[in-house]
């Protein structure tokens, strides 16, 4: 099927006011702690790409609010995990040896999108310590979100999952769907599933020198993701806004009413 030109989905061009007037009417507010997850393509065609979306976010939130997006860069990994594509097994210590360590001001995100690539680069924006499951954040709990990112259990009680949990935070989503709701990873860990332990490794900076560091996970999976959320948007609809924003569908939940939710229905619905 071919893709429809983001120009032919808007009626006008998006501008920052635009997105910033679909966002409060959504209901997103000044103060509040979001995590972000966002397709540019989606949105129509957006005067000023990425940087605009990130400045509509920052006026409607404002530095008294906290922004989170997910800053993954999955390719920091051992190469006998690399399988997307694979690399000759001859390579494997040479790639150990001089893999580029992870900087969280210089690393790129991997398969995330153009708006949180171009946010995690913005002034004042912090960035998590994990060399592959990091996030970034601004605003006024931008410190309290990202320190303390654990090397194990990436996504689990000490990330910026948890802080987003604790400081009672939404999740936004803009024109992207529960499949890649990073929260529900927090209800994998809190659930009673007895998860597959698998081990990883990443280059890292410790004490300003390079070092290939291993470390412990456990094996999640999201392929049920979609059926959860949706299961949760329906048992759960005062948790949940929809509308929209540019010329895609937006919702904006509750969070820990949705990794609350999942713990149970995890536990009920996976084998």
């Amino acid at each position: 099927m071919t893709e429809v030109p983001p120009a032919q989905r808007s009626e006008d061009p998006i501008t920052v006011d635009r997105l910033a007037d679909d966002l409060r009417s959504l209901g997103l507010d000044r103060k509040t702690t979001v995590l972000v997850h966002a397709s540019l393509a989606s949105l129509g065609w957006v005067c000023g790409g990425a940087p605009a979306v990130v400045d509509a976010l920052q006026r409607v939130v404002t530095r008294d609010g906290t922004i989170v997006m997910a800053t993954h860069s999955p390719g920091n990994r051992d190469p006998a995990n690399m399988n997307h594509p694979p690399i000759p097994e001859s390579w494997y210590e040479r790639v150990r040896e001089s893999m580029a360590p992870y900087r969280p001001a210089l690393t790129p995100t991997q398969g995330m999108g153009a708006i949180l690539e171009c946010f995690r680069s913005y002034p004042d924006v912090r960035r998590s310590a994990h060399p592959q499951h990091s996030f970034a954040a601004w605003g006024e709990n931008a410190q309290f979100v990202t320190e303390g990112h654990s090397l194990d259990y990436s996504l689990g009680e000490n990330s910026p999952l948890a802080r987003v949990y604790d400081l009672d935070g939404e999740v936004l989503f803009l024109g992207t769907t529960h499949a890649t709701n990073t929260s529900l990873h927090l209800a994998e860990y809190r659930s009673s599933l007895a998860l597959e332990q698998t081990s990883h490794a990443s280059a890292i900076v410790v004490d300003g020198e390079r070092e290939w560091r291993e470390w412990e996970d456990v094996a999640f999976s999201d392929a049920d993701f979609p059926a959860c959320g949706s299961a949760f948007e329906r048992d759960h609809p005062v948790a949940v806004t929809t509308g929209d924003v540019g010329a895609t569908s937006a919702t904006l939940l509750e969070q820990p009413a949705m990794v609350d939710y999942a713990v149970e229905w995890f536990e009920t619905n996976r084998e």
